[in-house]
C-alpha cells in the first residue's frame, strides 16, 4: 500500500524514530515532502530549560544532592570578666550583686576566691548556663538583669571603704581621726597616718556624738551596763561612748548599728591600737 507515493514501512520507520528521539532527548532532522531537511526540533525532557541542551552550561558540574551542607561556624565564647585570682571594684560589684540574688553571703570583699567562684558557678548552673565558675559578659548580663545597682555601704557591707582626707583638727597631736562620711578611723601621730580602721556608728536613736574629745577610760575588757553586750578593747571619750570591738560588726557588717559607739570590725587592728593608744589622746569625730 502506497500514502502519498511513499511506502508505508518508511512513513513507520520515520515515526519509530521520532519516537525513539523524544526518548532520548537527542535531536532529529526530519524532511519535508520533497525530500529536503527541515531546521532541527530539540525535544525537551522534564526538568530541563527551554532551549537549553541536557548536561547544563558547558564546563558546568551537575548538582549533587547527596553532599550535606556546611555546618555554620561555632559562636565565639563569651568573654570572661572576672575569674579566680581577680580583685577590684568590679570584683566588688559582682559580689554584692550575687549577695542579693542570695548565693553569696560574705563579703563584698573586692576579691575572686573560692566562695565566689562557687557562688558564680551555681548561679550559672540555675540558669541553664556552662558551669565555668568565671564570670563572663553573658553570665554578666543575666545577674544584672537580676539585681539592682549596689549603693555604697552595699559594696562595702563588711569595711574596706577607701579613707577620705582628714579633718585639719586631726593633723596635729596624737588623734583618733573618725571620718562618719566614709566610716573609716585613722590613727594619727603629728600628721601622719599610722593605722585604718573600718567603724560602724550609733542607730538614728542612739547616735555617735560628734566634736572634738579626748580618751578618758581605757579597759581590756568590758560589758556595756546599759545593754550588757560585750565592749572588748574600749577606750571610752564621751560618757559611755567608746571605740572599742563589735562582735556583731564583724559579723553582720553594715547591715546593723550600735549604740552610740564606734565599733571596730577587726579585732587585730583595734588589738594594736588599745596597745599604742593612751589615755589623754585627743578623739574628733566629723563628717
Amino acid at each position: 500500500m502506497r500514502i502519498s507515493g511513499r511506502p508505508t514501512a518508511v512513513l513507520a520507520s520515520a515515526a519509530s524514530l521520532a519516537a525513539l528521539a523524544a526518548l532520548c532527548g537527542c535531536t532529529v532532522q526530519p524532511t519535508g515532502a520533497d525530500g529536503k531537511a527541515r531546521a532541527p526540533v530539540h525535544f525537551q525532557t522534564p526538568g530541563q530549560s527551554p532551549g537549553r541542551p541536557l548536561g547544563g552550561a558547558p564546563g558546568s558540574r551537575p548538582a549533587n544532592p547527596t553532599r550535606s551542607a556546611q555546618p555554620a561556624p561555632a559562636a565565639p565564647a563569651p568573654r570572661v570578666l572576672w575569674s579566680r585570682g581577680d580583685s577590684g571594684p568590679g570584683v566588688r560589684g559582682l559580689q554584692s550583686r550575687l549577695r542579693q540574688v542570695a548565693w553569696l553571703f560574705d563579703g563584698p570583699t573586692g576579691s575572686y576566691d573560692d566562695l565566689t567562684e562557687r557562688a558564680v558557678r551555681g548561679f550559672q548552673g540555675k540558669r541553664g548556663l556552662p558551669q565555668t565558675g568565671r564570670t563572663d559578659t553573658v553570665t554578666w548580663q543575666r545577674l544584672v538583669a537580676m539585681t539592682h545597682r549596689p549603693g555604697t555601704w552595699e559594696l562595702y557591707l563588711m569595711g574596706g571603704q577607701p579613707v577620705g582626707a582628714p579633718d585639719p583638727r586631726c593633723l596635729t597631736g596624737r588623734v583618733l581621726c573618725i571620718d562618719k562620711t566614709t566610716r573609716t578611723l585613722r590613727w594619727m601621730v603629728g600628721g601622719q597616718t599610722l593605722a585604718t580602721a573600718s567603724v560602724r556608728f550609733g542607730a538614728l536613736y542612739t547616735p555617735t556624738r560628734e566634736g572634738v574629745f579626748h580618751i578618758y577610760r581605757k579597759a581590756r575588757t568590758w560589758v556595756s551596763t546599759l545593754y550588757h553586750s560585750p565592749m572588748p578593747y574600749a577606750m571610752f571619750f564621751s560618757g559611755g561612748q567608746a571605740v572599742h570591738y563589735s562582735y556583731d560588726f564583724a559579723a553582720r557588717g553594715y547591715a546593723g548599728a550600735s549604740h552610740g559607739c564606734v565599733n571596730v570590725r577587726d579585732e587585730t587592728a583595734i588589738a594594736q591600737l588599745f596597745a599604742q593608744v593612751r589615755v589623754g589622746d585627743k578623739v574628733v569625730v566629723h563628717w
